[in-house]
């Protein structure tokens, strides 16, 4: 699996302009083939979905309780825990658990929480097309 890298030039604050093409179908075909590799038990969409409605509600937080960051940063640290613990469960590949690992890790400021947000509404997209029926 590709490593996804959230900014092109993070101090320039300039979006790789393939992260929410390319780079999400590819990692969404590289989550489906793992599916496909467990007879659909691991990243089932429900299952990949609480990840992402997890992301969407601390993002939101974010937007409108700014000051409140310092609290927001380790919740959403904390969803590396949960993602590893939904792989000992069988529920989530080794690659998902990586790249929710690798994008939090890149995480510092709100406004890294919103590409992260936007990559992963562009992941669920693909996913949705490359894995229709789990």
């Amino acid at each position: 699996m590709p490593e996804i890298t959230l900014w092109k030039d993070k101090g320039k604050k300039t979006v790789d302009p393939f992260l929410f093409s390319t780079q999400a179908e590819a990692l969404a075909k590289d989550l489906a083939a793992d599916s496909e590799r467990s007879r659909n038990k691991a990243n089932k969409r429900t299952q990949l979905r609480r990840f992402y409605d997890e992301v969407l509600r601390l993002d939101s937080e974010a937007k409108t309780r700014p000051e409140q960051w310092d609290n927001i940063l380790p919740r959403l640290h904390m969803l590396t825990a949960k993602a590893a613990y939904a792989r000992g469960r069988e529920l989530v590949s080794e690659n998902f658990v990586n790249f929710i690992r690798n994008s939090i890790n890149q995480i510092s400021h709100q406004d890294d929480l919103v590409v992260f947000a936007n990559f992963f509404e562009a992941l669920m997209g693909f996913y949705r097309l490359h894995r229709p029926a789990n």
